[in-house]
């Protein structure tokens, strides 16, 4: 018999991982699946941004971040082309410093605070199928274990967390409403023995290169270039695009590297352009990149994927206990998310076509660091709600 949940998330990465938790703590029954094993890594720029700490604190798990050893990032560095600005991290609310945790330092505490909660979590396990009933509303899923054996199980919301080729967004026909038009590629590697004192954000002509400290002394080195650049020259021998660029752009850090040590080959990302879904309908919805993506220049995939997982798991409550139908819930997480989206999305489509002259870069900047704020500001306002309505009882 299939068993049976108030929600089932299929992904459990951050976003997937994330919705669990704080539907979970809430107190609903929640089934989480992903085909990957648990602890796995995942291609990032593992770089968090203002927003991102500010929810790792709301949810009590920063102090998990640091004790796990993950570098506290107290300054920004950012080269536009021979000149370095550098930016201290300005402590506010919840924040003292910024991070940039490995994914699989990042997905386990998520997951280990999940299976805290409550959830049942079921990993290398496959989602087959989504079950309907016969006028298409979703109730459920059917999956597949590594083991062979099958497992079914119904609930009132089904929840796609499963990334860029969301299988659950293809099943449901997940409208794509808004696409971007300009894609980066990017190459990571990681490397120990090399020093370095916060974000490195290295801009040039026609390319760019991060370097980001993470866990277990490991620097996160990524360069990127336009998909159309990527596709014609280096999508071969990437490693050969890798080292072109950072010799071009930043070859102080190009002869840091060699003197340090590599862990691991280098890994490429294609790139796409960003696009923004439908994210829900009857007895669906989705989150995180399935969802929302936008090009990973910007670095801020994760401190979306954080947010979007507190306002989905506040609709899915407002339904579930009645305050309000699913329907309005459900756009109202689409409404909200999309406002808070909107000038990031453009933005970042913009840095992403690598058009800009190396005078206008640091203004455009500017604007993307000033479009992150709506996100912080609706996550504490958030806590000023809550913190009022405790109040009145």
């Amino acid at each position: 018999m299939p068993r049976s949940y108030d929600a089932i998330v299929v992904g459990a990465r951050v976003a997937g991982a994330t919705t669990a938790l704080r539907l979970a703590r809430a107190g609903m029954r929640v089934l989480l699946i992903d085909r990957a094993g648990y602890g796995t890594g995942v291609l990032s720029t593992h770089a968090f941004m203002r927003g991102g700490v500010v929810q790792l604190a709301r949810l009590g798990l920063a102090d998990d971040l640091v004790a796990a050893g993950t570098p506290a990032i107290r300054r920004t560095v950012i080269r536009y082309g021979d000149v370095d600005e550098v930016i201290d991290v300005r402590p506010s609310a919840h924040v003292d410093a910024l991070y940039a945790p490995h994914r699989a330092v990042l997905d386990r505490i998520l997951i280990d605070a999940a299976i805290r909660a409550g959830v049942d979590v079921r990993f290398r396990t496959t989602l087959t199928a989504l079950r309907r009933d016969t006028e298409g509303r979703v109730l459920g899923i059917e999956a597949t274990g590594a083991d062979g054996t099958s497992l079914e199980a119904h609930a009132p919301i089904t929840v796609g967390a499963d990334g860029l080729r969301s299988r659950v967004a293809r099943e449901v026909g997940a409208l794509t409403y808004e696409r971007g038009t300009a894609a980066s590629s990017m190459v990571v590697g990681y490397w120990s023995g090399v020093d370095v004192d916060g974000y490195q954000w290295l801009y040039g002509t026609r390319q760019a290169a991060g370097v980001i400290p993470t866990n277990d002394g490991q620097v996160s080195v990524w360069t990127g270039v336009p998909r159309d650049h990527f596709l014609h020259r280096l999508r071969h021998r990437p490693d050969l695009g890798f080292h072109e660029v950072l010799r071009a752009i930043a070859p102080d850090w190009a002869a840091a590297l060699a003197g340090g040590h590599q862990h691991g080959p280098l890994r490429g990302f294609l790139g796409i352009p960003g696009f923004l879904r439908q994210p829900w309908g009857r007895g669906w919805a989705l989150v995180g990149d399935a969802a929302y993506f936008k090009d990973p220049l910007t670095t801020h995939g994760m401190t979306d994927a954080l947010r979007d997982a507190e306002l989905l798991a506040r609709a899915i409550l407002a339904a579930a206990d009645g305050r309000d139908s699913w329907d309005r819930a459900l756009a109202n997480y689409q409404d909200t998310r999309d406002a808070l989206s909107h000038d990031l999305f453009a933005l970042t489509d913009r840095v992403a076509t690598f058009a800009w002259r190396m005078d206008e870069l640091r203004p455009l900047l500017l604007d993307v660091a000033r479009a992150m704020h709506p996100t912080v500001d609706h996550l504490l306002a958030l806590d000023a709600v809550a913190a009022s309505a405790e109040e009145t009882r």
